[in-house]
Formats: C-alpha cells, structure tokens, sequence
C-alpha cells in the first residue's frame, strides 16, 4: 500500500498496525493517537515506528476553541504557516465601525489585514476595494497574529479578552484546553462527573479547579459562577448536554460560548442561534 491509516479506537492498535505495515513494506502510515501520555512522547514514537504522520484529533478540537478564545470576536480561527498567518471569520455588527465602510480599510486603520471573502445571506463575494460592507456580513479576514489584536483593538473591542473560562466535561479535549490556557493565563474551572477523572484532572492540571457534578444541572452551573464566565464550553459526550448547556449560558449572559456537537444537522442547528460549534 502507499498509505496505512490507523484509526481504531485503541492508540496501541493504531501504532502497532503502522508499525507493522511499515514491517510489510507499506510507503506511508498514519496513526490516530490521542492519550496525552503517548502524545507527549509523540516525536519519539513516531521515529522509532517510523510514522510519517500522527493525528491527535482530541488535541487539534481544542487546538481551534483556544484559538477562537483568544480572538472571541470571530467565529473561526484557521492557521497557516506554521502559526504565522491566520484566517478568521468575523461578523459584521450592527454597532460595528466596518458597517457602511468601503474594504480600503488599510486607509482607516494603517494595519496589514486581506479581506479574502465577504458572506452576505446565501451569497459569498470576492471583493475588491469598493465594496461596501454591510451589517451581518461575514468577512473572512488574513492578517498575521499582532496585526489582527490590533485590528480588533481599533474597532473598539478591547474589553472582549476572555479571563474566566468554564468547562463542562473532563474529557481528553477538556485536558488539552485547559492546558493551553492555563499557559496564556486564563482562569479555568472544569466540571466534571467522573470522580476518579476529578482526581486524575487535579494531578494533571494543579492550576486548574476541578468541581465534581454534573454539568447539566443548572444549580450547579449557577452555583459555580456561570454569570461571570466569559466563556462556557460544553464538552461532555452528548450532542443534547452540551446544547442545552449552550442555550443556558446564553441567558446567562455568557459572551463567548462553544459547544462539542458530532452530528452536522444539530451543529447547523447551534450555529444559528448565535453559539459556536466544534
């Protein structure tokens, strides 16, 4: 074969079977791994199993929720480069100073951004320097990291940082999140139900508060504080936990919220009440 994906629902599986179709003479494997203990050792493994790729989709999941929590403007954060250059998706409000203007906003702003691609209702427009944005569009804008904090900063969002953040669920991307804003110095509390993966999330992530209960009772979503958290994720294992727990926050007041939806139609459905969906 020129390609082996591995993608059972065991890491050992996947990297033993990569290692062994490399054995049978197979061009390219890939693996799925997701255990942060194996994934912390990734490079090592992926010589000695001679892995041309390892595919961590726990991680790349919260990997995108981060990236949208730092700029809680947009709705998506893609990456390209390496990091480098970004591309995000950001509506139009009503209130927005961009509603009215022309796409000559280097002019306004002084800041290196390209407007790839403007979505207005079913339409989607390549637009030139003439085209005139209006409220409820969505732009798709590339611009390198700094000079988007900047952007944002000059259409008068410098209040929409996100500190506290509330995750409901302790699962692998519930790890891997945490992590890397606990980096960034975000405040995270985790809900979890699970009171072994309490302890096992404790030991894990000192810095972090693990609350064990079930994060589908709004008492105890009240009781934790859910009215000032600047993000809520819903991360559990079910599609109607996490919705409900998304149309909660909503009336709560929550600025930014991401719920972990696996089926399309209900993801559609979530993203058109206003919540984002990963």
């Amino acid at each position: 074969a020129d390609l082996v994906i591995a993608c059972a629902s065991t890491d050992e599986l996947n990297m033993l079977s990569c290692l062994l179709a490399k054995r049978l003479g197979a061009r390219h494997t890939i693996a799925r791994v997701r255990n942060p203990i194996y994934y912390r050792q990734i490079d090592l493994l992926k010589e000695d199993l001679h892995l041309s790729m390892a595919v961590n989709p726990e991680r790349t999941a919260a990997n995108e929720i981060a990236r949208v929590l730092l700029f809680p403007e947009t709705s998506k954060v893609e990456t390209f480069m390496k990091g480098r250059v970004e591309l995000v998706e950001f509506i139009v409000r009503e209130d927005s100073a961009l509603a009215g203007l022309s796409l000559e906003v280097y002019r306004k702003f002084q800041i290196k951004i390209l407007v790839c691609a403007v979505k207005r209702g079913q339409k989607i427009y390549i637009p030139d320097g003439e085209f005139i944005l209006e409220k409820g569009d969505k732009m798709h804008i590339v611009a390198a990291h700094q000079d988007l904090k900047s952007f944002f900063r000059a259409l008068g969002h410098r209040n929409a940082k996100v500190k506290k953040v509330l995750i409901c669920g302790g699962g692998h991307v519930c790890f891997y999140l945490a992590m890397q804003l606990l980096q960034v110095g975000m405040q995270v509390k985790i809900i979890e139900q699970n009171m072994k993966r309490c302890e096992e999330l404790c030991e894990l992530l000192p810095k972090a508060t693990v609350i064990h209960g079930d994060a589908a009772n709004h008492d105890l979503l009240m009781e934790e504080g859910i009215h000032e958290a600047d993000a809520l994720i819903a991360l559990t294992g079910m599609d109607e936990e996490n919705i409900i727990m998304a149309l909660f926050a909503k009336l709560q007041g929550v600025n930014k919220i991401v719920a972990k939806v696996n089926e399309d139609s209900r993801a559609q459905m979530v993203e058109g009440l206003g919540i984002d969906s990963i």
